[in-house]
């Protein structure tokens, strides 16, 4: 598997945080054809969490990790309800040993090789553990929800590219 690389991300962010608010509704409906089932399947968590500010973070990041892999030249296919359902055992079994684990370290190598995009995982945990430029921050309990729904992500696209190799 090919992996992105932090340039791909700096430049997906780099050309999505200077779009107008028409540009960025325009992109996410062409993602949400492009992509629709992961689409609803990340949206999805907002209400699961009980989290409405979540889903603002979610739509962001969603064209962001889609923008990165489009950057690295990393081909995805429609990640399919059955691609899901397939996911979604083993990635509670992996959040299980990720949260139920006292070392860091360790933690971070199980999700890594998990979603086998280690830069993509990097950039999302700074991203969830830093302020924005204007100071402000999101709450732990959104920043750990996002994180966790951002690495779903990453791994269901990771699938779709296995598709296309």
């Amino acid at each position: 598997m090919q992996h992105i690389q932090f340039e791909h991300i700096d430049k997906a962010t780099q050309w999505i945080d200077n779009v107008t608010d028409e540009q960025f509704e325009e992109a996410i409906t062409q993602l949400s054809e492009k992509q629709p089932i992961l689409l609803d399947y990340v949206l999805a968590a907002p209400a699961e969490y009980e989290n409405e500010a979540l889903e603002g973070y979610l739509l962001y990041y969603y064209w962001v990790i889609n923008e990165s892999y489009l950057q690295a030249g990393i081909p995805t296919t429609m990640v399919t309800e059955a691609m899901i359902e397939g996911f979604e055992q083993p990635f509670e079994d992996m959040l299980e040993d990720y949260f139920g684990t006292e070392n860091d370290e360790e933690a971070n190598e199980r999700i890594e090789e998990f979603c086998d995009q280690p830069e993509l995982l990097k950039f999302m945990s700074i991203e969830v553990s830093t302020d924005d430029e204007d100071g402000s921050s999101m709450d732990d309990e959104t920043a750990t929800q996002l994180y966790v729904t951002c690495a779903a992500m990453i791994a269901l696209l990771n699938e779709s590219a296995k598709v296309t190799a």
